[in-house]
């Protein structure tokens, strides 16, 4: 059986204009039309409409209706819960700083900043930022993967309820994280050891016995300055590449953002915003390396 569009408005309680506006964007299967140009629509249609109407009034946009035709029902509502839970998630972040500014007598501009924020950054542009710090820090392939591999931990995710100081740590990582400045000084500065030849696994396992080392030193309280340092030092060097004057000139080009990031990564996470034990064993190593006046000469690495 096939129906008039003022037929098929009665069946399904929508206006003509609202089943031709369907008609013409798409949304609904083209009708046939009798030889006088008049369109008719089948049962298809009458049900089609009713999927539609229904689709609409659960707030699932007509981008997404128009593409029943490749998709299954199925997909169209996963892809809709998805959109759902998305705004859920930027509506509960968005009452929390309400309520942590309602909480103050005098709220501030920067309260403002935050809730302007938060209406145009989300979970998707977060993974952006993070492809394009990866693509931009990433001078070599092996550089690339390595970033990569840690992408979990560099973007950790808000949680349902954040507090304002969670909040304040995600804006301000996304902010780092988009910083021209920063993304350059991460390249250049570690430009010339992805750049050598020598395998680079290797290189991180010695890296890490290195800092644990270190850390047990720190732990049982031996000044980077004191003899008992000098072995734990002179191994640290032979890691880091031998000649002294070379790594004490990397660590002062060193980014001290760089440890500021993992500091906002545990606050956004809700943990303590304590020096990270890597950076921990970095400074104790740093100072014992410039204020130790017992290390002999190392011999500079070699590239294998």
């Amino acid at each position: 059986m096939d129906y008039s569009i003022g037929k098929l408005a009665q069946l399904t309680g929508l206006s003509v204009k609202t089943i031709r506006f369907y008609s013409d964007e798409g949304v609904l299967p083209a009708p046939g039309r009798t030889p006088s140009g008049y369109r008719r629509y089948t049962d298809e249609h009458r049900v089609h409409l009713e999927l539609v109407r229904t689709l609409r009034e659960i707030g699932v946009d007509l981008a997404t209706i128009r593409s029943l035709g490749r998709r299954g029902l199925k997909d169209v509502l996963a892809l809709h819960l998805r959109a759902v839970e998305t705004q859920l998630t930027a509506l509960q972040r968005t009452r929390a700083v309400l309520r942590a500014t309602l909480a103050k007598d005098d709220p501030a501009d920067e309260d403002l900043r935050r809730l302007h924020t938060l209406g145009r950054l989300g979970a998707a542009e977060m993974e952006t930022l993070l492809d394009t710090f990866i693509d931009d820090v990433g001078g070599s392939p092996a550089q690339r993967e390595w970033l990569a591999d840690m992408r979990a931990c560099m973007a950790p995710e808000l949680p349902e309820d954040p507090t304002a100081a969670q909040l304040d740590a995600w804006l301000e990582l996304m902010d780092l994280l988009a910083d021209d400045g920063f993304r350059r000084n991460l390249r250049e500065t570690s430009a010339d050891f992805w750049d050598r030849p020598y395998d680079h696994g290797t290189w991180q396992r010695e890296s890490a016995a290195m800092a644990e080392e270190a850390l047990r030193a720190v732990e049982a309280g031996v000044s980077p300055a004191a003899p008992e340092a000098v072995p734990v030092l002179e191994r640290a060097l032979a890691v880091m590449g031998g000649d002294r004057d070379e790594v004490l000139r990397a660590f002062d080009r060193h980014d001290p953002r760089a440890a500021r990031y993992w500091e906002l990564v545990a606050a956004v996470r809700g943990l303590a915003p304590e020096p990270s034990p890597m950076a921990v064993a970095y400074d104790w190593i740093h100072r014992g390396l410039r204020t130790n006046r017992e290390l002999s000469p190392q011999p500079a690495r070699t590239s294998e």
